[in-house]
Formats: structure tokens, sequence, C-alpha cells
């Protein structure tokens, strides 16, 4: 048996093809315990390696949903508490002062939010839903698990209270329109299961519904129209993605039955 102490911060990031954003995002969390970085096993690139050259514990796993993704990586972490960060985003140091005090005095709670600047196209958004975008990224390992039905914006179930960090994370989100929407693309199909395991097959209304919801609530209600054009074109094209994960999901459940005919 060991008589190492068990690290009391593990820092975990999971990652596929990140050699780009991967080491900074590592020596910005070089002050935990255990830096642990979950490799996605189609990684073609040197994610590996750099993660290793910085002193990082590497697992790898095939990828099948985010959340599953993320409550792996809760299992592997040795720490009492674990800070998930993605490689996309990088812990200041007031944010890491904010941290280690946290968890040297939780008192109840099991679990921290951690607001978050995101940066699109070399500036902070602030409106439309940006900001403070919480986080729930801190967690106290034996009381957290991941909800494995939100298989996209997965969020951690926490057996017990939970609370607020002030030092937000800093999150590089998208260097280009082009960017931001490759990746809503991405997500569309996991948006889609996730509104099926939640509610089932959408109504027929819900394609104009959803959309007009999003825009109004990003362009409105969280003030989106303050960020100018950059706000207006941010709002319609979430509300245009939101859109489309309603059609992926009618699509899909239409589909099913005749896919279901054609193996029998």
């Amino acid at each position: 048996m060991s008589d190492q102490p068990r690290p009391r911060l593990t820092a975990a990031v999971i990652a596929r093809d990140e050699e780009r954003m991967l080491g900074d995002c590592v020596r910005s969390i070089a002050f935990a315990d255990e830096r642990l970085v979950l490799v996605d096993a189609a990684t073609r690139d040197r994610t590996r390696e750099i993660a290793r050259d910085l002193g990082a514990r590497v697992e790898e796993r095939v990828f099948d949903t985010f959340a599953a993704q993320r409550d792996a990586a809760l299992s592997l972490a040795r720490g009492e508490w674990v800070l998930f960060v993605d490689a996309d985003e990088r812990v200041t140091p007031d944010l890491r002062t904010e941290v280690l005090s946290t968890i040297d005095r939780p008192g109840a709670c099991r679990g921290f939010w951690i607001p978050r600047h995101n940066y699109l196209m070399g500036r902070v958004i602030r409106y439309a839903g940006w900001f403070p975008d919480y986080q729930l990224r801190l967690l106290e390992r034996g009381a957290a698990r991941f909800d494995l039905v939100r298989v996209v914006h997965e969020e951690a179930l926490v057996d017990g209270p939970i609370g607020h960090l002030r030092e937000p994370l800093v999150h590089l989100n998208y260097r280009s329109l082009g960017e931001f929407i490759a990746k809503q693309e991405r997500y569309s199909p996991f948006e889609a299961q996730t509104w099926l395991a939640r509610f089932g097959r959408p109504r027929r209304r819900a394609l104009i519904g959803q959309p007009l919801r999003e825009f109004w609530r990003r362009y409105v209600q969280l003030q989106g129209a303050r960020e100018g054009v950059l706000g207006l074109v941010l709002s319609m094209l979430l509300a245009y993605y939101a859109g489309k994960a309603v059609w992926l999901a009618r699509r899909s459940t239409a589909e099913w039955p005749r896919a279901t005919r054609q193996s029998s």
C-alpha cells in the first residue's frame, strides 16, 4: 500500500487534437496536485506528447459523448476535488488563488460554479448570454457525477449544496465566425439527442417556435443588442442552430421506423 497522501486537487482536461491550445492550458493549471488529460482515442496530433512533456498524466478513452467523457475523467481523477478546464480555457492567477482557498474552506458546498470570460474574434463578449456564463467546474469528486442524458453542454449532478466563485475562467472561444459556425454544426446532432432524451419527438411548431424563442432570449432578454452587429449575428446564428437541432430530432425519429423495417 502506498504511503503517499491522496492529491487534494486534480485539474482535468478532456481533449482531442488540441496541440495548438493545450500547452498554455496545462501550464495554467500547474498549481494542481495532479494534472490529468483524458485524450479522445481518435486524436491524431501531438496532444498526448505535449501533455506528457508538461508533466500531466495522460489517459485515453474512445469518445462517445462529452458527458460520458467528463464522467470518465472524474472517475480517473485521484484528487479529493476536481477542477475541469477545457483546452481553450486558462486559469488566471486570481482564479488559482480562489480555487485553492475555496477547497481549503468549502463549508457545506460540494461543488462550485465558475464564471467565464468568453473571447470571440479577439474581444470579450459580455451580453447575449456570454457572461457570466457560469460553468459547474469545481467538484468534490465523491459527491459528483455527470448527467449522461445531457450529451453536450454537459453538467454535473452534485449531491449537496453548490456555491459560486467570483474570479472567471478565460475562454479563448473562437478566432473567427467560421470557427463558431463549424462548432455549431458539430454540436447540433448532440443537441438533438439531448432534446429527444428529455422531451421526446418535437412538435412541428417547434421548428419555428424554438429559434424565435432563442433569438428573443439572446438578443432582447440577454441584451445581445448591446454587442452591436456581432451581437445580432451571434443571436441569429444561435437561433438558427436551435431550430436545426429541433429539425434533426424530428428527422431522426421519423426515419427510425423506416430503418427498423429495412433491417427486419
